[in-house]
Order: structure tokens, then sequence, then C-alpha cells
């Protein structure tokens, strides 16, 4: 555990909760002292939830630390089985409660006696792992729990469905822009004639997970949630799984090409080859874009990417091989599966950033000043501070990137949606220096702010106006370069000289 001031992955017990709530009719009972049972206020606000999220804390108080904690946990586990007759109860801890080392395992073969519905423990190392790493390993336990229930009880369908199908794995509540993703997986499927046999766990019903093996094939959209519960349907049941991201043109051709090679390999006659090249040539407006005079402007220009694996690599790929956008620094704050991301990503940018530390990547940011951030909530935070427009491609993320309307980053229609956010990110840079150069920002007295809190450097009034007439795309830099070449010289107040000093010295 560590004091964060920004967290790009949550603790454990999120993830846990992320994979219960997801599932239909299954309750999660959180071993939690107060304070870390904000995950309902924080699903209700960002899913914009209706029914209230079925997670409930029992509370460790100083009752409970002098007692031990079984007798509450139980009669919180019966008291809700009873209330909401959930098909399952999950029962995590937190790290605060974790601490107390108890054995959640002997609370819940006691609770079980009682209850009507199954009861499990999310059985997850809340030290060592973060919220993605938990969530994946959730599902794929909870998958496990119900695939071994049915073949103990002779319930394991034993034949594939008539036509071909698929299991879409790891769509989850609080995840980016999942739902409008699903949505457009479910098209493509249906476009490539594939029925979706089961889509995990968002809506899904526990009793359901027993049909998984009538599926041909299972895809895996995103790497941090459902590559374990493909990867034990492999190994137990022998069912191949696709999981290649569609995103951008390029990856969702490879996507389709890998299931079509699926497919064929049992007994299926499938060929893509037509679709592929009329969705990219005729229906997707991405490919058209990218051969543009729109997307010419931005051949060459500087971008920084940073996020979760699976979405930083697919637009690291999207600019660099789509778009011709010099990538100079793609990062991801997904550390345990750091060589997957440089292996995917090496030859596409100039630099790697393997972090989860915010301050890094800010001053990343900040020293290489580049004309648009692809990344997170907290790359957007920095953009502002820089004057650098970001566009939202991963979480952790923001009410704005739960829309109302239809918006997918995933298959063809999810390439437009990449186009325009690229685009816009980029332009609206441009526009902001138009807005400067004919006085649209007059009441504006300062843009640019310093990544670091630490700016010790008073501004003399008239050095200020001077500032303020530097075009907005570069002021940034100026900025700093003045304040670096005052502070060398033990300078404490910026004033007109300094700043033609400091012009002198870096040659402009």
């Amino acid at each position: 555990m560590k004091l964060a001031y920004w967290m790009y992955a949550g603790p454990a017990h999120i993830g846990t909760l992320r994979i219960a709530s997801s599932f239909k009719n299954v309750h999660a009972i959180m071993h939690a002292p107060l304070g870390d049972d904000y995950f309902n206020v924080m699903r209700s606000m960002l899913e914009r939830e209706r029914d209230y999220t079925p997670v409930t804390a029992s509370i460790v108080d100083r009752n409970v630390l002098a007692r031990g904690s079984q007798e509450k946990v139980v009669d919180n586990i019966v008291r809700k089985d009873k209330e909401e007759t959930p098909d399952l109860i999950v029962l995590t801890p937190t790290c605060t409660s974790s601490i107390l080392q108890e054995d959640l395992q002997n609370f819940v073969d006691r609770a079980q006696l009682d209850a009507q519905g199954d009861v499990m423990l999310a059985d997850v190392n809340h030290y060592r792992v973060n919220e993605l790493q938990a969530a994946d390993r959730t599902l794929s336990q909870i998958v496990q729990y119900y695939i071994n229930k049915a073949r103990k009880n002779g319930d394991l369908p034993s034949g594939k469905t008539e036509k071909p199908s698929v299991n879409i794995i790891g769509m989850t509540t609080l995840g980016f822009h999942n739902n409008h993703d699903c949505t457009e997986l479910k098209r493509l499927m249906a476009d490539l004639g594939i029925e979706v046999n089961e889509v995990i766990p968002e809506g899904a019903s526990v009793h359901n997970l027993k049909n998984l093996p009538r599926a041909w094939f299972n895809l895996v959209p995103y790497r941090e949630v459902g590559m374990m519960a493909a990867e034990f349907l492999q190994a137990e049941l022998g069912m191949p799984y696709v999981n290649i991201t569609p995103m951008g043109v390029v990856e969702t051709a490879r996507c389709l090409r890998a299931i079509a090679k699926v497919l064929n390999e049992q007994g299926a006659n499938v060929n893509y080859e037509d679709y592929i090249d009329n969705q990219t040539r005729f229906v997707s407006q991405a490919a058209w874009f990218s051969r543009s005079i729109d997307c010419q402007n931005l051949t060459g220009k500087k971008a920084v990417v940073f996020g979760d694996n699976t979405h930083a690599a697919a637009m690291t790929k999207i600019l660099a091989r789509e778009m011709g956008i010099h990538v100079v620094l793609a990062g991801t704050y997904c550390k345990y599966d750091a060589d997957w991301f440089k292996e995917q990503v090496s030859e596409y940018c100039d630099e790697i950033l393997i972090s989860d530390d915010n301050g890094a990547i800010g001053d990343a940011i900040a020293r290489i000043e580049p004309s648009a951030i692809f990344g997170t909530q907290m790359e957007r935070h920095v953009g502002k501070r820089l004057n650098i427009p970001c566009g939202v491609i991963a979480a952790p993320i923001h009410i704005q990137n739960f829309p109302v309307g239809y918006r997918p980053f995933l298959g063809y229609e999810g390439a437009n949606q990449v186009v325009d956010l690229v685009y816009n990110s980029f332009t609206l840079g441009m526009e902001d220096h138009l807005l400067e150069i004919f006085g649209g920002h007059d009441t504006k007295e300062v843009i640019t702010k310093g990544i670091s809190a630490d700016s010790d450097l008073n501004w003399h009034k008239e050095a200020q106006a001077e500032l303020n007439k530097v075009p907005g795309f570069v002021r940034g830099k100026v900025k700093r370069n003045t304040e670096k070449f005052a502070r060398d010289r033990g300078i404490n107040e910026i004033t007109l000289e300094v700043m033609y000093a400091a012009k002198e010295a870096v040659g402009a």
C-alpha cells in the first residue's frame, strides 16, 4: 500500500466489485472499515445507474476488532441472501481489512450452510495486485466455480452450437466505453454470421456460465480483463480464443482474419476478405481520412500516448501506422504486463515509459511538449496545465467518458470515432492559436502553468503582458525556458530584461 495523489488502477477490491456487480443477480459483501465503501457512489454516478449497486459493506468497527468478524460477516451474508435472493454472493476484503488476516474462506463455508444461493470468496492478494488484476482473477474464479459445478452435476453441455458462435469475455461495469464496444462487437459478429453465445460478465447470469463451452471460440477484446478466464477455458475445455483488440482498421482486419482461421480449423468455411475490403474502403471513414488533406496536415506532428495496455498500444499503432503521426512517447501503467506492451509498440514510438507514477508521465509530457496527448483523465489535467490538447483513450475516466450517445472505440465504427477524437484533439490546438492571433482570448490573463507546483518566481506585470502576447501553442515553452534561465542564475523576479536575456540564451 502507498499514499498516492493519483491512482491509475484502484485497489484490488474495486476490481472484484466491478466483476460481481456486472453480473445479473449477484451480490457482493465487502468486509471493510467505514470509508472503503465508496464503490457504490462511484458506480451509481459514473454509470448513471437507476438501481442500487448490489454491494453491501460489512463494516469493521471497534466491536469487530474486539470480538472478531465471523459472526457479523456471516449474519450479513445470510441476511442479504434472504432479502435479495441472489444467485451468488461474493465476499471480498479490502486492503485495510486484509491486515486482520482472518480466515474468510471459513466465513464463506459457514454462511453457505444457511444461505440458499451460492457463496464464494474472491481469493485475491490485496497487497500484490491492483484493480485490473483482481478483476481478471475474480472473473476467472467465478467461471471456474460454475463450470466445475455444472461438471459435478452433469449439466455441462458437450456439443457446440449449430452455427459458429462466440463468447465475448471482459465487458464490465466502469469499463472504458465497454457498453458501446459490446454493441459494436455484436453488430460486427452479426455481419460475419457469428452468433453471440454469451457476453460476460456484464448483464450475464451465473447460471448461464455452464453454456460457455457451446461457443466455437472466445473473444477477449481487452487484455486487462478476461484473459485468465479464456486461458482456463482453453486449458480445461480446449476452447480457442482470439485476443487481438479490433481497434483501428488494421487491427480490426487482423482480428477478423484470426477469427476466420479459428473457425476454419473447426470445420467452418469462411472468408472475410471481401467484408474487410468493403468496410475498409467504402463503409468506414477512417481509411479515407488517412489519405485526406486533413490527415496529411497532421503528418509528423508529435504525440504522447499513455493508458492501459490495450488502449495505449492500439492508439500508438493507429497514430503511427494509419495516420503518420509521430508518437514520441508511448506508455502504460500496467507494469505487471510490461513485456507485452514493449513488444507491441517498440517499432511505432521513440520512447517507452512503464510507470504508475503520474508525476513521471507529467514531467515527460512537459519535457517533450507534444502537439497532442492521448491518455487518461490525469493526462487531460496535465494537458490543461501545459495548454496541450488531450484526447481521453483509457481509464481512469470521468463522467464525460460515459456518454449517452453511441461512441464505441472498437470495430469499424470505433475507427471512425477514434479519427474524430484524434482530429479534434489536434485541430482544437490550432484553433486556439487562431483565436490568439485574432484577439479571441483578450480576457485571459494566464493560459499556461508549469507542471510542477513549486513555482517560486514572480513575474513582473510588464513581463507577464509580454508573455501573453506569445501564441498559445508555444507560450508554455517560452514560460518554462524563461523560468529555467532565471533559476539557473538565482533570479527571483522575471522582468522584460530577463525575458529578452533568456530568449537570446536559447538562440531564439
